[in-house]
């Protein structure tokens, strides 16, 4: 089990992410209640979204990280991450209720995860591979570019 101060030290000692080694593990709650966690082998690749609710471009790519999200359901998972501590609950809640989000959305209220991975805009993806690994960072994408990076996170 990690504690918050496991995230805060793995960002400590973490001087950058590097594509195709470890991502920092995590454990945070979600709207739905549930605490999912990251780090180490999975049974789905992962895509790791942060974003905040008044985020322009975050708001752009909602529909899309919908619709693709819905077309590969089962074969890769998402997580959005709001970074909670620069936005709000109440924002966070909204925000997910107005686009729907059928994938798990967790609250990174204290900042550790969205500080383990660097994260100094937002919105930031992660495409992690089944190893636990960094495979890409992106940004917002266009629907067709976005799927097909999945497809090849999926493939691998």
């Amino acid at each position: 089990m990690l504690s918050k101060t496991s995230v805060v030290a793995a960002a400590a000692t973490k001087t950058e992410l590097k594509l195709g080694q470890a991502i920092p593990p995590f454990k945070l709650k979600a709207l739905d209640g549930a605490e999912y966690e990251v780090g180490g082998p999975r049974e789905r690749p992962l895509m790791i979204n942060f974003w905040a609710s008044w985020c322009g471009p975050c708001h752009e790519e909602a529909p899309d990280l919908k619709q693709v999200y819905e077309r590969y359901k089962g074969q890769f998972d998402l997580y959005a991450v709001n970074v909670t501590k620069g936005d709000g609950l109440k924002e966070a809640q909204s925000f997910a209720r107005q686009y729907d989000y059928p994938f798990p959305v967790l609250l990174d209220t204290s900042g550790a995860a969205a500080s383990a991975y660097r994260i100094l805009f937002v919105p930031t993806s992660f495409l992690i591979d089944k190893k636990g690994n960094l495979k890409e960072v992106i940004h917002v994408l266009p629907r067709d570019e976005l799927e097909k990076r999945i497809k090849q996170l999926i493939e691998e």
